[in-house]
């Protein structure tokens, strides 16, 4: 038999195993900071520089990236090696961002349907909560964009599969901005806001009551819809031009 010798793990291998695995749950998502190294080493019961070390082992394995003064930022596993990020294609050709959606609707009607199979009670009442403000923001017709993305992202949080929730953070991030014109420019009437309650709704009560195939269809209705009124501000920009 050719055992080798136990070799104890470097204190800094630890840590960075620790939160790559919380970042490989989706207990961080793209995007989001770290804790401070202060508070990670207080949380850690270690120096700070073992904190900087686990660090910089996962930021050279692609996980994280550091900002002089700005902190940790978590990267997407989606990100690109090279080549213009998907958000500077469609601010050239908003015609791409129809591509997206087109995209957006195949996983997302998925999307949908492993989250009512897997949802825990937390994550529907993470998703009951964004329903009742969006509800709440149609008196006075106000708008509900950030609160339509944050839906979205928690159903991909809510199947518990990590590249569901970074594929999505990744696509909203990039339209994130041609969204908000498409809100402020076709989404115009309160019969507008009130179908787009309705289509949220009824997405959410599919998942809560844990009916799959009602989950799925009801998606991709709502992006259906929201592709046909996205078509309406492109042709709209096209012809302003």
């Amino acid at each position: 038999m050719n055992f080798k010798p136990i070799k104890p793990k470097k204190i800094s291998t630890q840590i960075a195993e620790q939160i790559r695995s919380s970042i490989l749950a989706g207990e961080f998502t793209p995007g989001e900071k770290l804790p401070p190294e202060r508070e990670l080493a207080e949380m850690f019961g270690v120096s700070r520089p073992s904190v900087r070390e686990a660090l910089n082992i996962l930021a050279a394995a692609g996980l994280v990236e550091s900002y002089q003064g700005g902190g940790t930022i978590v990267k997407s596993l989606m990100d690109a090696a090279s080549g213009p990020p998907l958000s500077e294609i469609i601010k050239v050709e908003q015609e791409r961002a129809l591509d997206v959606i087109e995209v957006r609707k195949c996983m997302e009607a998925w999307t949908a349907y492993y989250a009512a199979q897997r949802a825990l009670p937390d994550d529907v009442r993470k998703l009951e909560g964004i329903v009742w403000n969006m509800e709440a923001n149609l008196n006075g017709l106000k708008p509900s964009e950030d609160l339509d993305a944050n839906f979205h992202i928690v159903i991909a949080r809510s199947t518990h599969n990590v590249v569901w929730l970074h594929l999505m953070q990744t696509i909203f991030e990039a339209m994130k901005e041609f969204q908000r014109s498409v809100w402020r420019a076709v989404y115009l009437t309160e019969e507008d806001h009130r179908t787009l309650f309705a289509h949220h709704k009824a997405i959410f009560e599919a998942i809560r009551d844990k009916d799959c195939e009602r989950a799925r269809n009801a998606m991709l209705g709502h992006l259906t819809f929201a592709e046909k009124r996205s078509s309406i501000y492109v042709n709209q920009s096209r012809q302003d031009r």
